[in-house]
Order: structure tokens, then sequence, then C-alpha cells
């Protein structure tokens, strides 16, 4: 198992209505080398991952003003991190909608917060050899698993929104992406924008990613009438 040490640049954000509950496993994952956030509803939650980018997020499925389910729901095609539910609905079909929504895992309530540990450095393979996620194109390195972007060799000081829309171009390679697809889940700033107004916003993001990507700008092809596709020259 690794060292506190080595799981220290870690990210979680946990999900927890109960005091109690949140408490112990917010000062266990801390304990174990982890840097922590809280939220304590769904909506905070759903804010939280919108604009921070986690490594993981360990989520309890009942939640005040937006359910774990309804989180998922909103944020899988959000959030490039794995979620772990933690919850003590067991039954069989709230865990298989669970992973239907996109969670990574599932652990029932009451649990051992040494296999929730477990479970998380599994999930973020601490003390593995599990190759970094990196896809390089031009002067381009984009690593989707710390969630950095060189351009030349340089940090490129994406916003977290130009990060999520790259990203999902990215994971999408020679799809064409609608813009309002691109606005509904990758933007969540524009969750509530449509129409024109969407189109115009998404328009603005792209155009300030292409300029920070310099000659990897290109990869990000428009397609009229239509949005947006990631190739290169390779994809050609």
């Amino acid at each position: 198992m690794a060292s506190g040490a080595s799981a220290q640049r870690f990210h979680v954000l946990v999900v927890e209505d109960d005091p109690s509950t949140a408490a112990g496993t917010v000062r266990g994952l801390r304990g174990a080398g982890f840097e922590v956030d809280l939220a304590t509803d769904g909506r905070e939650a759903m804010r939280r991952i919108a604009v921070e980018p986690y490594d993981l997020v360990v989520l309890d499925l009942m939640l005040p003003e937006a359910s774990g389910f309804d989180v998922l729901e909103k944020v899988r095609h959000r959030a490039a991190c794995p979620i772990i539910a933690l919850t003590a609905r067991t039954a069989l079909p709230d865990r298989l909608r669970a992973f239907e929504l996109g969670a990574a895992d599932y652990l029932a309530k009451p649990f051992w917060m040494e296999e929730l540990i477990a479970r998380i450095r599994l999930r973020l393979h601490v003390g593995g050899e599990a190759p970094r996620r990196i896809v390089r194109w031009a002067s381009v390195a984009l690593d989707l698993d710390a969630r950095t972007v060189q351009v030349g060799g340089r940090p490129a000081a994406l916003t977290p929104t130009e990060f999520a829309l790259l990203t999902f171009l990215v994971e999408r390679r020679g799809r064409a992406v609608s813009r309002n697809v691109l606005a509904e889940h990758a933007l969540a700033s524009l969750a509530s924008l449509d129409g024109e107004t969407g189109a115009r916003t998404v328009d603005s993001h792209v155009a300030r990613v292409r300029k920070k990507l310099g000659a990897g700008g290109a990869a990000i092809a428009t397609v009229w009438g239509i949005g947006y596709r990631f190739e290169t020259e390779e994809d050609a």
C-alpha cells in the first residue's frame, strides 16, 4: 500500500449529509494522506464538481436538495474522475442504477474505513503501475489523470470550464459534438443557457481554448451548423 505522502496529491470530494459519518470519513481520508473537501447536499456537490478537478468522489445516494442518483446523472459527462457510491441503499436495483449512471464502485453502509481507503487507492492506482492517460498532438500534452495541459512544455492556464470542454471533445475524438451537448454536459456554467445565447457562449469558450493551445488549437475543428470535433493530422 502506498504511503500517505504519495497519496497527498490526490484530491477527494466526500458528499455526505450525516454529520457523524461525514466527520469520520473526512478524518479517515485525511489521515490516509488525501486532500479532502466535504459537500453536505446534492446541489453543493454538483457545484463543487463543476469547478474543481477532483481525482475521486465518494458519494452518498441519500442526500437533501438533490439525491446521489441526481448527482450521478448530472455530472457523469462532466466529471472525468471515478465516483464511489457509499450508501445504506443496498438493494440490487439501487446498485444497478448507480452503475448505469456512471458509478465506478459501490460500498454499503456501515463500512470499514480501511476498506474505503483500499477501494480509493485501487481506483486511483496508488502504488500501482497503471499508465497515465496522456494525449499528445502538435506541441500539446493533455494529461487526463493529472488534469493538466502543457503547450511547448509549459503549463497552459486553462480554466476549469475550458479544461472540461477540451477533455469532453478529446474523449470523443473524431466525433462531431453539438453546441447544445457541449453546453449541457461539458460546461456546467452554461446549464441554464439555451438557443443562440448558449451557442455563442460555447463558441467564445472554444475560441479561448484554441488561442491557449497555440498551433494545437487547430485540432478543434468547426463542424458548420452543428458544433465542433477534435481531430489531429493522424486522424485525417
